[in-house]
């Protein structure tokens, strides 16, 4: 059978074709990108639609901003932010929902509500019990790499690495079968310099290792911006879908972006060229 994340009802996301867009609505005040863009949950709700519409495969809540220097939220705030799009989307669209969260509290309650995916940006060791949580709903769990600091001459790809392997291990430990868990790396100020998130991105395919289908996310990151000189993150959406086609090229089954409909375009042009063409009569 075709690898596939199984979600709670029951239906199956195929990692077998070109990889799945993850879109991104963030309720937050403070994102690096589009921190107050959402105010509210009416503007949330219909993004996420759009973001949908333009295809998207799967919509990413996140209610708490994980930049440099966010200002650390409660779980009631953060689920006061998240839950009513959650409940506005899963009536709007048929579309898997992730709640971009550490918190087993607020995974807990998001699942409950509607989301089908848990995204945790501190791969299950900021709060274990989150591991539980998504093997309890039959939930799938994306577990990304961070780090609280920088170190410059830090062997980056043998940690990530490291702590990925560790991060499997709770959430195996917790009853998530291994092919419910996503790794990720982390690209952009998770406790990385630019240079470690490109070598991050170029060497991609290494953590196939770990056994598990991986998320790529490089959308507006800064490092986009170091490159292209492009300061304001949503210009950086040229070198954001050149990173995510890379990563595609290297293995990446999830692709997560600000810019689906640019993405969706590239990614149809990028299958219609991959795909070898019937021969002709």
């Amino acid at each position: 059978m075709p690898p596939a994340l199984t979600l709670p009802d029951g239906r199956r996301l195929a990692l077998d074709a070109a990889p799945l867009l993850m879109g991104i609505v963030n309720i937050t005040p403070d994102s690096f990108s589009d921190g107050g863009k959402l105010r509210d949950a009416a503007g949330a709700i219909a993004h996420g639609v759009t973001l949908v519409a333009a295809g998207a495969d799967i919509v990413d809540i996140g209610g708490e901003s994980t930049r440099p220097g966010h200002a650390p939220l409660d779980a009631a705030t953060e689920l006061a932010r998240v839950l009513p799009v959650i409940a506005g989307l899963s009536e709007r669209t048929r579309a898997p929902l992730s709640i971009d969260t550490w918190k087993a509290e607020v995974a807990e309650a998001a699942l409950k509500a509607g989301a089908s995916i848990v995204n945790d940006v501190w791969g299950a060791q900021r709060d274990p019990a989150i591991a539980g949580v998504a093997a309890r709903h039959g939930a799938p769990i994306i577990l990304m790499h961070n780090r609280e600091t920088v170190d410059p001459g830090l062997d980056i790809l043998s940690d990530v690495m490291r702590f990925l392997d560790a991060s499997i291990g709770v959430a195996l430990a917790a009853g998530v079968p291994r092919e419910q868990i996503v790794v990720d790396p982390g690209i952009g100020l998770f406790g990385k310099t630019p240079e470690q998130s490109l070598l991050l991105i170029r060497e991609l395919a290494k953590l196939k290792d770990l056994g598990c289908p991986i998320l790529l996310g490089a959308s507006r990151k800064s490092v986009i911006g170091v490159i292209t000189g492009q300061s304001v993150p949503a210009d950086r959406v040229a070198g954001s879908i050149a990173a995510h086609l890379y990563g595609a090229t290297q293995g990446a089954a999830i692709i997560r972006v600000h810019d689906v409909s640019e993405h969706a375009q590239a990614f149809k042009v990028w299958a219609a060229i991959s795909q070898p063409l019937e021969p002709r009569p």
